[in-house]
């Protein structure tokens, strides 16, 4: 047996026949070699394959395999309760949770008329946006410890861990929350915890300066990310990217700001936006939104007391709750995106149809385009600056 019919049919066993038909039987250059990025490589955060054609240490071409961790969320939302459906939003993206958390439940408040009371508004955005700030601590950590440095991801989970410690104590739960309900939330919050809060952003607006200092003017890092996975503002339009994503190619979209949700149209905070349309843009976003939350969160937590009503509507459904016909749309801005949820109803106590709208999906298609011609440690850079959560992408 020839060495060339050796590599063809160890090829064929290790990536499938599938992909060996389409990319062998048509042609891959001569020369090249078929490798497979995952699905237990530590850069891809879950079990994300990458199947890599490569010439030395080059990419040709790139193909994301999906599915590994496919758990039927939307079809689990067809046997379920309006209520039970809850705690599955937790567990679609272990990053930023209430966001899904806030997706579902508007959705279905929207397709119910149910208004929410202004306390349990004001308690949705602190607790959302203290998730995001733990969401994005975990993506400058693990992203700088995929690039070679183990030092940042101590100051993150330091910070974070005093962000899950406020979160606990609404919630009940350090990860994957569960506390929004239909028509609010399911506990207030109390004086300590506010104190916690107003305690926390003074200290952790002293360590923005720091993280720039140690990590964001660091040579090693800008020669990392600078001009790495350049993304065009019609490669964010083609595959429907959003989120830090979008803004670090210069485009201005935030849910919040856009697509109004809530209370956001009260809160005075800007939308950090790059024009370098590579992996340091998207770096530089994230950095700058951990600052503007830091502006909501002060808002929030000074209105909290002025808010009208309490944690949760005085007539809010039952477990056995029947939701009236119809169908509604509700989306929010989550740590990776546009998150979207649709319901479907046919006025029993399950839903119909829930369709789910993930930005990681989105911002994962595009990948193959982005990461042809580029080195294969540039891949690993390009899919850190994506910042993916991989449950997000198969649900």
């Amino acid at each position: 047996m020839s060495s060339e019919t050796v590599f063809q049919t160890r090829a064929e066993d290790s990536i499938g026949g599938d992909f060996y038909a389409q990319h062998f039987q048509e042609g891959c250059e001569e020369n090249t070699l078929v490798l497979n990025m995952g699905p237990q490589h530590p850069s891809t955060h879950g079990v994300l394959r990458v199947i890599l054609e490569v010439d030395g240490e080059y990419i040709l071409r790139a193909e994301p395999v999906l599915g590994y961790l496919h758990r039927m969320h939307e079809k689990m939302g067809e046997v379920k309760s309006w209520y039970q459906f809850i705690p599955n939003m937790g567990r679609v993206d272990y990053g930023h949770p209430l966001a899904w958390n806030w997706a579902y439940v508007g959705a279905v408040e929207k397709l119910a008329g149910i208004e929410v009371p202004e306390r349990a508004e004001f308690i949705r955005v602190i607790t959302c946006e203290l998730n995001r700030l733990a969401s994005h601590l975990l993506w400058w950590g693990a992203y700088l410890l995929d690039l070679g440095a183990f030092t940042p991801i101590l100051y993150a989970f330091d910070d974070r861990e005093a962000i899950l410690d406020i979160l606990q104590r609404p919630t009940g739960s350090r990860l994957t929350y569960s506390s929004f309900r239909i028509g609010g939330v399911q506990t207030d919050l109390d004086e300590k915890t506010v104190q916690m809060i107003r305690d926390f952003i003074p200290i952790f607006r002293e360590r923005l300066p720091m993280y720039k200092a140690l990590v964001t003017d660091n040579i090693i890092l800008r020669k990392r990310v600078e001009g790495i996975g350049e993304m065009s503002p019609d490669v964010i339009d083609r595959y429907g990217c959003s989120g830090p994503v979008a803004r670090g190619s210069g485009i201005e979209y935030d849910v919040r700001r856009n697509e109004p949700y809530s209370i956001y149209d009260r809160f005075d905070f800007e939308v950090p936006t790059e024009d370098t349309c590579c992996a340091a843009g998207r770096y530089l976003v994230r950095m700058e939104e951990m600052a503007q939350t830091l502006r909501i969160l002060e808002q929030a937590v000074d209105g909290l007391d002025k808010a009208e009503g309490g944690c949760i509507m005085e007539k809010a459904p039952k477990p056995n709750w029947k939701a009236p016909a119809g169908e509604a749309w509700f989306a929010v801005e989550s740590g990776r995106g546009k998150v979207g949820v649709h319901v479907v109803s046919d006025g029993s106590k399950t839903p119909y149809r829930i369709k789910l709208r993930s930005p990681s999906y989105s911002n994962l298609s595009s990948f193959a385009e982005v990461a042809e011609g580029v080195l294969i440690a540039d891949a690993v850079s390009i899919l850190g600056s994506l910042d993916l959560i991989i449950p997000e992408v198969d649900r």
